[in-house]
């Protein structure tokens, strides 16, 4: 079901049909009196007496055409709490014979600044769908109109909406199937950002191995598609000051290589590119809203295939930054294509910092499940303002431990490292550990193993199954509270 948001000038009046009010948490509705009809604030208020007020959402059917709908809140409400709010809404309304709600904002008497915004924002992030391949299709449409004076500000609902678009951009990403968003496929849609003002820069097979870029390279061989290196460019702000850097792993299926992954569940593979599309996800959403910074987006493409000029286990090859790794897991291909972005984006941007995602280990997933992402960093600035923005927004992360003594697990005796730790245990930890062997200038760096984040099969609190658009938020929140 589609959702339509009108910000709507009408005056207020009691008789609107539908409409969406606010309480406090114990549904004293006093308050509510001069927003509905007596006769109707009688018939609300005998039957609060039998309804369950520990819920949040109470309906009240005034007759076949209309109802009341009642939303408590507490006094110390948070934005997730209103966004979940929202969310909870749609989930409750969405197959409701009643399409159209007037929301009134003047009913929502407490500080919380845009508590109306954060509401409706949950509610559209719920509502997403990829229904692109059904032949029959939702066509309902879930209008609500926002009465009121406590609407959000043209600006914040300009911030809503680039944030939704990036979220959804995102999600569109990571459910596309594999025979669609192949490399090649995914390097044109890159290209059409242009639009948005966003400078793109696709580096192709002839000019990466030029370049030396022979990590990434290795991965893709096997593959009859082409591998990428597309830089996206966001410049907000006429000084020349450093960009924020993102970086993304792109691996558009991932079979495993000649290290052949298990046939069961393989159709998920699918969404290891979910770092990528998190990336231009948040590149789009912040030349929506004009962001007032300087960012790049750096995303490796490639598909992994056990082809005929695949990598095969014990090759030795040479990365951008000059370092020899000796593949000895040909399923251990994401650290091998993030390991020449991050030095390329490291040496051609100079960015105050680089923040990398990557659906990067399963190990992650073991450790901390679908409930934060592993954070690894060598900056606790940066660290800090990653939790902090992940606990606003409810994209969660949580930091695990970086040292050398885990240096000795990707050491080889062939070449300068390993790409996996043959020993066993922390898998997490030893993929992050390569990564960081390609920061080579000591720029504040994170990298977010969000594999268990990217793709959930249950659905979450602002998201229906599938693909979450995770980390779209929190980078957005990251730099809205910290670089703008």
């Amino acid at each position: 079901m589609s959702v339509t948001i009108n910000y709507n000038k009408r005056p207020l009046k009691k008789n609107l049909s539908s409409p969406i009010l606010f309480c406090d948490e114990k549904f004293n509705i006093s308050s509510l009196k001069k927003h509905v009809i007596a006769s109707e604030y009688s018939f609300i208020t005998d039957l609060i007496k039998s309804k369950d007020t520990k819920k949040n959402i109470l309906s009240f059917d005034i007759n076949s055409k209309k109802k009341i709908i009642l939303i408590s809140f507490k006094k110390n409400t948070k934005k997730s709490d209103a966004e979940n709010l929202g969310a909870k809404f749609y989930d409750l309304f969405k197959d409701s014979k009643q399409s159209e709600y007037y929301l009134n904002s003047d009913s929502v008497s407490f500080q919380l600044k845009n508590f109306i915004g954060y509401f409706l924002h949950g509610l559209k992030l719920k509502s997403y769908v990829f229904d692109k391949y059904k032949t029959k299709k939702d066509k309902k449409n879930l209008s609500i109109s926002v009465i009121g004076k406590n609407k959000p500000k043209i600006i914040e609902q300009i911030k809503f909406k680039a944030v939704e678009e990036g979220t959804y951009y995102t999600r569109d990403l990571v459910s596309e199937p594999g025979n669609v968003l192949h490399p090649d496929e995914y390097a044109r849609r890159l290209i059409n950002l242009k639009k948005y003002g966003l400078k793109i820069n696709v580096l192709d097979e002839k000019k990466l191995k030029k370049l030396g870029m022979n990590t990434l390279l290795g991965v893709g061989q096997g593959s009859i598609r082409g591998s990428y290196l597309v830089t996206i460019e966001w410049n907000g702000i006429n000084k020349k000051s450093k960009p924020l850097a993102f970086v993304g792993k792109g691996v558009c299926f991932d079979t495993g290589g000649i290290s052949l992954k298990p046939a069961k569940f393989m159709e998920d593979m699918t969404y290891d590119m979910a770092g990528s599309a998190v990336v231009v996800g948040l590149m789009k959403s912040l030349a929506l809203r004009k962001a007032k910074i300087n960012a790049v987006g750096v995303v490796g493409l490639v598909e992994n295939m056990p082809g005929g000029n695949a990598q095969r286990p014990g090759d030795i090859v040479k990365s951008y930054s000059g370092k020899t790794v000796e593949i000895l897991n040909t399923d251990a291909e994401g650290r091998l294509v993030l390991a020449d972005a991050l030095t390329y984006t490291e040496e051609k941007f100079k960015p105050k910092f680089i923040v990398d995602l990557a659906t990067l280990t399963g190990a992650i997933i073991v450790s901390l499940g679908s409930e934060y992402a592993g954070l690894f960093s060598n900056d606790d600035k940066l660290s800090k303002q990653l939790i902090d923005a992940g606990e606003q927004v409810e994209e969660k992360v949580w930091r695990m431990p970086l040292n050398k003594n885990f240096d000795k697990l990707i050491d080889s005796k062939n070449a300068d490292m390993q790409n996996i730790n043959y020993v066993g245990g922390a898998g997490s930890t030893t993929a992050a550990q390569f990564l960081q062997r390609f920061i080579l200038n000591k720029t504040p760096w994170a990298h977010l193993d969000i594999a268990g984040m990217a793709f959930s099969k249950y659905g979450g609190a602002l998201n229906s199954g599938g693909a979450t658009g995770y980390g779209v938020r929190l980078l957005n929140k990251l730099i809205e509270d910290n670089y703008e």
